[in-house]
């Protein structure tokens, strides 16, 4: 039997084909090649046509059939893993009624706010671990403020993941886990926050149906069949962010055990047993895919908006075309330090690690005599791997006891410069493994069906391609020029407004 995984980004959308003899991946597609654009009408708005990820997911599931020659009925379940955050309204008919409001906008920031004043500061920070922030039920608030009209037609908001699985099943549904990622979920009474909803002055008849994250959540309609080239039936078992599904896809689970990201936005994920912090304004608590009433499992993520975006933009801006292999090894040729230049690499949006602030990007400390397109790059990498470092520290400081690092093998972390920087300055191993979200969303909902006895055994085919390790020998160096890019960050904080 074979098991599909989608992996609904703001860049592309992934699509997986997995057997459940080993877990192993018979093939995967992407579309489309180059990267989804994100329109941004005013400036720190990001939004996207939720039409568009279906019609991606479309093809990409057309082209994954057609590769694998797979006799679809074979197929006996799908998982979903989504970006984060992302507002997707519809009314009675299930039509879209305005672009989604995705992850990095921060439209809503103020809204968020002025929400977390009313409804009470400890009040949030004890039932729903953190505040709204810039979040799903903060940029509903938005809409109901500034867009009335429109606002009285919606039914139902949903997750980029639930308008997907709407489009697969004919069902509109959510999960616990989705609802702890728009910041509209109670942890204390395991339930969704009305409390915080009657404060917003948003009746909870818009919250979808709740499902669990591994449950038969619906089946593929025949409309859909016809159009991804599924056969119709095709349960959905699965469904979760996609910050919780990479810590999922990288068998991420324990408390102590980190999984990161080094994509569009830079990720550090932790799971915690503990359901209380202290930095509700900085990171995010959110129900983990294994979350429990009576076992907990909290992800606390720490999101950096201006990360992979920010060496895109360099490589777009500063060469031809050339690929990051070629940029990093480049950069490696630089000294640490890269020679007293420092970029802050914060200009993609609101920072939440920075209390919200947009403080943009920056380069400091320039010497056109000294520095060239090699110590832009290596700069570039050391700003984003000490962003990193910097939000590890506020995590360790909210209770986290880091254990382990584990990261798939995206674009930063296959640069020695950026992984052996973080391994360095925060004394552990970083393990890089092959798998995608998508793999994992694949996995899932193979294991919530029983076709693998634990998550174990869905990844034991996993291999761990390389380790960073603490270069102890050049700590000194490295903690020399991360201080000094700290004391450079906190200056700006100090005097922007």
């Amino acid at each position: 039997m074979f098991w599909i995984g989608y992996d609904i980004g703001s860049s592309s959308i992934k699509a997986a084909l997995i057997n459940d003899e080993n877990g192993n991946v018979v093939d995967t597609a992407q579309y489309p090649k180059v990267e989804m654009q994100i329109r941004s009408p005013k400036s720190g708005w990001g939004e996207q046509d939720p039409e568009s990820w279906w019609e991606n997911l479309c093809i990409a599931t057309q082209q994954l059939l057609k590769n694998t020659e797979v006799d679809t009925r074979e197929i006996k379940g799908i998982g979903i893993s989504y970006q984060m955050h992302g507002l997707v309204l519809v009314d009675k008919e299930q039509k879209i009624l305005r672009p989604s409001i995705i992850w990095c906008d921060s439209r809503a920031v103020d809204t968020g706010e002025h929400l977390f004043e009313k409804a009470g500061t400890e009040k949030c920070e004890r039932q729903l671990l953190n505040s709204p922030g810039n979040f799903t039920l903060s940029k509903l608030k938005w809409v109901k403020e500034n867009e009335p009209e429109l606002y009285k037609r919606v039914d139902k908001f949903m997750l980029p993941g639930d308008y997907i699985a709407m489009k697969l099943t004919g069902a509109i549904t959510t999960t616990p886990s989705g609802l702890s990622e728009g910041i509209a979920w109670d942890f204390t009474k395991h339930a969704p926050a009305d409390w915080l909803f009657a404060e917003a002055g948003i009746h909870t008849d818009l919250i979808p149906e709740l499902v669990p994250t591994f449950s038969d959540q619906g089946s593929v309609t025949q409309q859909a069949a016809e159009q991804t080239g599924l056969t119709k039936g095709i349960s959905v078992m699965y469904r979760a962010g996609d910050q919780p599904n990479n810590a999922l896809a990288l068998n991420v689970f324990k408390p102590g055990e980190i999984a990161a990201t080094g994509g569009t936005s830079g990720v550090v994920y932790a799971i915690s047993d503990q359901i209380r912090t202290k930095e509700s304004t900085r990171i995010n608590s959110f129900a983990h895919v294994n979350h429990d009433e009576n076992a907990p499992r909290i992800g606390k993520m720490l999101c950096i908006n201006g990360t992979g975006i920010q060496y895109s933009w360099m490589r777009n801006q500063l060469t031809d075309a050339m690929d990051y292999g070629a940029m990093n090894a480049l950069a490696e040729e630089v000294t640490i330090g890269s020679d007293g230049l420092m970029i802050l690499p914060f200009g993609n949006g609101a920072e939440r690690m920075l209390r919200n602030r947009n403080l943009g990007s920056s380069m400091n400390g320039i010497n056109f005599n000294i520095h060239q397109q090699k110590h832009l790059f290596r700069a570039a990498l050391e700003g984003i791997a000490f962003s990193f470092v910097y939000g590890l520290q506020i995590l360790q400081g909210d209770g986290i006891e880091l254990t382990t690092i584990k990261a798939g093998n995206d674009n930063l972390f296959r640069s020695a410069v950026f992984s052996n920087t973080i391994a360095t300055l925060v004394g552990k191993n970083i393990s890089i493994t092959e798998t995608t979200g998508s793999v994992g969303a694949a996995r899932a909902a193979a294991y919530a069906a029983g076709a693998f006895a634990s998550f174990d055994e869905a990844t034991a085919t996993d291999k761990v391609e390389h380790v960073y390790k603490p270069l102890s020998e050049k700590k000194e160096d490295y903690q020399k020029a991360y201080d000094k890019w700290k004391e450079c960050l906190e200056e700006k904080l100090a005097t922007f407004k």
